[in-house]
């Protein structure tokens, strides 16, 4: 009689005896099939945690738009446009990547410290729902461009409220010392400068104060920061016709014990309701929360090498695959596909780059042999849409589970694909 053992944190990823599934799909199967390393992710998954969301905003006037720098790629992207998600954008790349994927224009919301002309152009063509600005300079650029389109650019100003998210400072984007959004303490004086110029129309208000949040208490002080800055904006003549409150909620990838989505919002919205703004539009732009952790990468073990100090497990990922540890010393799960009897040791699990800081796991006790496979867990977000062809490192396949179903939707990166665009003088 076969057993099913679940991982915490990740419903749909569970052992069906000793092998490791996603969904109804053997990982050791799907590694035979496309190699490795290999990103496989769960359409359950990202569905339940939209879900979650969905559920937080019934009977609100409310746009999800997915932070799509998270995992960008395409099939990831249509399962999100197919169940009506708008997008986060941070460039024209992301944009082109959102309509080749079948998204809808008019729910784009285009974010990003940096934004170029064309790029501007490109958003202002397409027909998207708003910029978010993020500088009284860009107030001004992006007036200009729409105004020689002959259109007017419907904005949002992104307010940094400067509170601490208490997350990686990398990750930390709400701050005073970020380059992120405009001083709390300007946004009235910039709104009103938006207000003047005839190329934009001011729809909404942006906050955005981070990554990996696990606890409520950030997001209702920024909260009560914003609404009270909506109050002071409109009592100087401007409506405010959305409320962005961004994205950041965390997900479990070490025993943390993020809010679900939907109780987190029943808060939000109680003080927002509180504040007499219970009509106004509500957008979020969750990224990481809702793809992380319906995500893993399958590797193979190529060596176990004893040391003195330490024990390593070599395994076909690496750095440039999952550069999440290097970049933030963070930690990802690590199991086996397999379950067996094997004696376990501690190791440190690293790859095959030429950097000592190319580490998966630090310290983990694993029961594997050369040959064997291990999946790295929660690695949906910020891994394939990070990774890069450092020493000339090919970039994984990517499938997608449905069910019993399987998609590759991304092929193995080859040498061929990676010199294409290059030449010899």
């Amino acid at each position: 009689m076969s057993t099913t053992a679940k991982l915490p944190g990740h419903p749909f990823i569970a052992y069906e005896g000793s092998a490791l599934h996603v969904e109804g799909v053997s990982l050791a199967s799907l590694a035979q099939e496309h190699g490795t390393p290999l990103f496989v992710y769960s359409k359950a998954a990202m569905l339940n945690a939209l879900a979650a969301y969905q559920r937080g905003f019934a009977g609100r006037d409310a746009q999800i738009c997915y932070a799509m720098k998270a995992n960008s790629s395409l099939g990831v992207l249509q399962v999100f446009a197919d169940a009506g998600c708008g997008f986060d954008i941070v460039s024209g790349g992301e944009l082109m990547r959102v309509v080749a994927a079948g998204g809808t224009p008019s729910k784009i919301i285009f974010s990003g410290v940096g934004k170029t002309r064309t790029e501007m152009t490109l958003g202002l063509k397409a027909g998207i729902g708003c910029f978010n600005v993020e500088s009284e300079a860009e107030l001004d650029v992006l007036s200009s461009v729409a105004l020689g389109m002959g259109l007017i650019a419907p904005v949002s100003i992104r307010v940094n409220p400067n509170v601490d998210p208490k997350t990686h400072p990398y990750i930390s984007v709400g701050l005073k010392g970020s380059k992120f959004g405009v001083a709390h303490e300007n946004a009235l004086r910039i709104y009103q400068h938006a207000a003047l110029l005839k190329g934009l129309h001011v729809i909404g208000i942006d906050c955005h104060i981070g990554s990996q949040i696990t606890t409520p208490e950030p997001y209702l002080d920024a909260m009560d920061r914003v609404l009270d800055l909506v109050s002071r904006i409109e009592a100087a003549g401007i409506p405010i016709a959305h409320i962005d409150f961004g994205g950041g909620l965390g997900i479990n990838y070490n025993d943390d014990t993020p809010p679900d989505a939907d109780a987190l919002w029943q808060q939000l919205l109680a003080k927002i309701d509180a504040c007499g703004f219970t009509g106004k539009k509500l957008m979020v732009e969750p990224g990481r929360s809702l793809v992380g952790n319906a995500g893993v990468c399958v590797s193979e073990v190529l060596y176990v090498k004893p040391g003195e100090q330490k024990n390593f497990c070599i395994i076909d990922a690496a750095m440039n695959d999952l550069p999440r540890p290097a970049m933030y010393q963070a930690f990802h799960a690590i199991v086996p596909l397999a379950l067996t009897a094997n004696p376990a040791a501690v190791y440190d699990v690293v790859g095959p780059v030429c950097e000592s800081g190319d580490w998966i796991g630090r310290d983990r006790s694993l029961n594997t042999v050369t040959g064997d496979h291990v999946a790295v867990l929660s690695a949906g977000a910020y891994c394939m849409s990070m990774a890069s062809n450092y020493n000339t490192r090919g970039r994984a396949a990517e499938v997608l589970v449905d069910g019993a179903e399987t998609h590759l939707i991304r092929l193995r990166e080859t040498i061929e694909d990676q010199m294409r665009g290059e030449r010899c003088i």
